[in-house]
């Protein structure tokens, strides 16, 4: 830190000491979680040890509770499979378009059976 002479102001002095931000595992994670649960180690041990915060303690519980009630409310059973939307549209333009030829094709069958006098094809 550095005092100004002009206003006697505290300022910070950066000397380029950026710190880099660091990315846990799901599993590091979790193993926070569960020291930090048994209570046998004090929290602010656990968080001075692994360079955490208070805060990210919480977001890390957070996590594991939304993961463990997602997980819990989850029914048995095989999964339902969703298909990608650029299928769902091919197919979906395909169908469109197989129901316009068959209603052209019942067009085309009603004009023929009026120009055989409603008649059928076995004559």
């Amino acid at each position: 830190m550095s005092v100004t002479k002009e206003k006697n102001l505290i300022t910070p002095s950066f000397s380029g000491d950026k710190r880099k931000r660091r990315y846990l595992s799901a599993e590091k994670k979790f193993q926070i979680f569960l020291e930090s649960q048994a209570g046998q180690i004090p929290v602010g041990e656990i968080l001075r040890r692994e360079g955490l915060y208070s805060t990210d303690l919480a977001r890390i519980r957070n996590q594991v509770k939304e993961a463990a009630l997602e997980r819990l409310s989850a029914r048995p059973g095989p999964k339902r499979k969703s298909v990608p939307k650029e299928s769902y549209e091919a197919l979906k333009r395909e169908l469109e378009d197989k129901e316009r030829a068959l209603a052209e094709m019942a067009v085309e069958l009603a004009v023929l059976r009026k120009k055989t006098n409603g008649g059928s094809w076995e004559r």
